[in-house]
């Protein structure tokens, strides 16, 4: 049986937080606690094109997943997405077989491959 993981492209992660919420509904989390947790970098000025900054900012949104994220097993059983994947609005997680996501990574650099030791 092949190994699943998650790629994440959070170059596209606008930091809506829906795959935070999905993941606590689903596995019924308390307040505090989360299988995905969406981490915020930055804010950095933007720079003009003489290279001084404005007064304008970029972010960069990660989603970072816990011990206690399962691929959502259940949801699995019945043929289904992982919460965070399916609610995801940016469409910047990808769920499949792990040997597939790997070869998906050298395409751009802001990604990476969540792989947790249950999967």
């Amino acid at each position: 049986m092949a190994k699943n993981g998650i790629l994440v492209d959070y170059q596209y992660c606008t930091g809506c937080y829906s795959c935070e919420v999905a993941c606590q509904s689903e596995l019924d989390l308390p307040l505090g606690q989360w299988g995905v947790k969406v981490m915020q970098n930055g804010p950095w000025p933007i720079k003009d094109k003489e290279g001084n900054e404005t007064d304008k900012y970029v972010y960069d949104f990660i989603p970072a997943f816990t011990k206690l994220c399962d691929l959502c097993a259940e949801r699995q059983e019945k043929g289904k997405l992982p919460s965070c994947v399916f609610h995801c609005q940016a469409k910047c997680m990808e769920y499949g077989p792990v040997d597939e996501l790997v070869k998906k990574l050298d395409e751009k650099p802001q990604q990476y491959l969540w792989v947790p030791p249950c999967a």
